[in-house]
């Protein structure tokens, strides 16, 4: 006989919770739903970037200035975008005039303003120097190097890269991206073609040495002439003025005497005489002492 008082049929007990553990696991669900919501709802643009907002996939017309920023949870994100000056190396393999090969190693400094931060965004996805930049300045090197010969581009590296930084300003815009400077480090040339340069070079100097040679050596015949001639027109001067003042020779004589009298020698047949100093008369010999006799 079954024992059982409710046959063969098992009966299973179920505990519900008390109320009030149910009500904080319901507090802590939604606290934790309050924070992601903060977490996710707020953004910090660090300095030196700007932000562009994008919510479902459309893009703000206004960037987010540096700073906090709000933005709403789980639909919108806030993309950063550098302003600040950024210096980075190109090459442009460039023709002369004279179609020599030359390979130019460049450094291009730019910043994007922060006006262009989202049309930057919605056209090159952030730092557009490899899809604009870099392009346009290896084309304005290319196009300045075209019309210069191979010495001139060596020689004149300052010419042909304020000449390349203000075509690549206007090729890639100037109220769009900043390009700071443009800096050439090396030119790369071919060993034939360095030599030549270096030997018309070295000519040159040998020229312009000569030529100052030259230029010297006229200067100093020219000054030569000019002291030859003032020393002729003091002759002619002094002759005239002697000529009109004779009495100026005799006080020149009696400026110059001695005190001894001259010795005058003529000619009057030809009308020359001679003034010579009269030799001056020996010295009187002291008397000699008479010898003592002996006695």
């Amino acid at each position: 006989m079954n024992d059982d008082p409710y046959g063969s049929e098992r009966v299973y007990e179920i505990r519900i919770p008390p109320p009030r553990l149910g009500r904080k696991i319901v507090l802590g669900l939604a606290a934790l739903a309050a924070l992601a919501l903060v977490i996710d709802g707020t953004c910090v643009v660090q300095p030196g970037y700007r932000g562009v907002r994008v919510t479902l996939g459309r893009v703000s017309t206004q960037f987010v200035p540096e700073g906090l920023a709000f933005k709403l949870p789980f639909v919108s994100q806030i993309i950063p975008v550098s302003v600040r000056q950024r210096t980075l190396p190109i090459k442009a393999e460039c023709y002369s005039s004279n179609l020599q090969q030359i390979n130019a190693d460049l450094q291009v400094l730019y910043r994007v303003p922060e006006k262009s931060v989202v049309r930057i965004y919605r056209q090159y996805q952030g730092d557009p120097f490899h899809n604009l930049i870099a392009p346009r300045v290896q084309e304005a090197v290319k196009e300045v190097t075209a019309l210069l010969t191979a010495e001139n581009i060596v020689t004149n590296r300052l010419e042909v890269k304020e000449k390349a930084l203000l075509l690549a300003r206007k090729k890639v815009g100037e109220d769009f991206l900043d390009i700071v400077d443009l800096v050439i480090e090396d030119l790369s040339l071919s060993d034939e073609l360095e030599q030549a340069i270096e030997q018309k070079m070295i000519q040159q100097q040998e020229a312009a040495r000569a030529q100052f040679a030259q230029q010297q050596a006229e200067i100093d015949a020219k000054t030569e002439v000019i002291r030859a001639r003032g020393a002729a027109e003091a002759i002619r001067t002094r002759s005239e003025a002697l000529s009109r003042n004779p009495a100026y020779v005799d006080l020149q004589i009696i400026q110059k005497w001695d005190g001894h009298p001259p010795l005058a020698i003529s000619d009057e047949g030809r009308g020359v005489s001679f003034l010579l100093p009269a030799p001056k008369p020996p010295a009187a010999a002291s008397p000699s002492r008479p010898a003592s006799s002996v006695p």
